[in-house]
C-alpha cells in the first residue's frame, strides 16, 4: 500500500478499530464512516504505528473544524483497496466554474498518457456527497509518471494551466519507485536539471536529486 490508496474497511474491522480509538466515537460521521460504504486513505506511518498495521485517515468536511482523523488497523484483515478516483470521474462534484480547468487537465493527460487521480477536497465531496469543498479549495491531483521523458512534457502543461487557474493546482507526481514530489518543486527544479527535492514515501520524506528521481529504488 502506498500514500493516497483507497481501502474499503468492513463493518467489524472498523468497530475494532473504534475500540482502540475510544475518542472517535464521539463524532457520529466517523462512527458511522463505513456504514455508508465511504472509503478511507492511506497515510505516511508515524512513531507509534503498529509495525504490521495500516495506518489511514479520513478528513472532515469543513463544517467540522476541516479536522484530519488518523487512526491505524492493526492487520490487513478487513480493509483491501478500493479503486483510485479519476478526475474526468469527480468532475460531476466539482462547481460549474472549475470545469474548463478539469477538461484541459483532462486533455493534458491524455496527451501525456497519464489519467491524473484526485485527493483531497474534491475527492471525499465525490465519494461522501458531503460539502468539502469552498471558495478557498486548492484541486489536489496525483500523477503517475513513469520517466524524465513524460515529466518533461507533463510539467510544463501544468504550469500553464496553474496560471490561468481561478483556483490553485496543488498535488504530486507520483515515482515508479513509489515515492511521491510535489509538482510545483519538481517544476522548479527541472528547470535547472540540478538540485534537490523532496520525496514523500511511507516510512517518511526524504532529499533527491532532481536528476536521479526516475532511477531510484522502490520506496518503502
Amino acid at each position: 500500500m502506498q500514500r493516497h490508496d483507497l481501502l474499503r474497511v468492513d463493518l467489524l474491522a472498523w468497530q475494532a478499530m473504534l475500540a482502540e480509538h475510544p475518542g472517535l466515537t464521539g463524532v457520529a460521521l466517523v462512527a458511522d464512516w463505513v456504514s455508508h460504504d465511504w472509503p478511507v486513505i492511506v497515510r505516511r506511518l508515524v512513531a507509534g504505528d503498529p509495525v504490521e498495521g495500516v495506518p489511514a485517515a479520513l478528513p472532515l468536511p469543513p463544517c467540522y473544524g476541516k479536522q484530519r482523523v488518523g487512526f491505524s488497523f492493526p492487520s490487513k484483515l478487513g480493509v483491501v483497496a478500493r479503486s483510485a478516483v479519476l478526475l474526468r470521474d469527480a468532475a460531476r462534484a466539482a462547481p460549474a466554474a472549475w470545469q474548463p480547468v478539469i477538461t484541459a487537465l483532462i486533455d493534458l493527460g491524455e496527451a501525456t498518457g497519464i489519467e491524473p487521480r484526485v485527493f483531497g477536497a474534491l475527492l471525499w465531496q465525490h465519494v461522501t456527497g458531503l460539502s468539502y469543498l469552498t471558495a478557498h479549495s486548492d484541486l489536489d491531483l496525483l500523477w503517475a509518471v513513469p520517466d524524465a521523458t513524460t515529466a518533461a512534457a507533463l510539467l510544463p502543461g501544468l504550469r500553464r494551466i496553474d496560471a490561468n487557474s481561478p483556483f490553485r493546482l496543488d498535488g504530486e507526481v507520483e515515482l515508479p519507485g513509489g515515492g511521491g514530489v510535489n509538482w510545483r518543486e519538481l517544476a522548479q527544479a527541472a528547470d535547472t536539471g540540478c538540485g534537490d527535492v523532496l520525496v514523500k514515501a511511507m516510512q517518511g520524506v526524504t532529499t533527491h536529486p532532481v536528476a536521479e528521481l526516475f532511477t531510484m529504488a522502490p520506496a518503502s
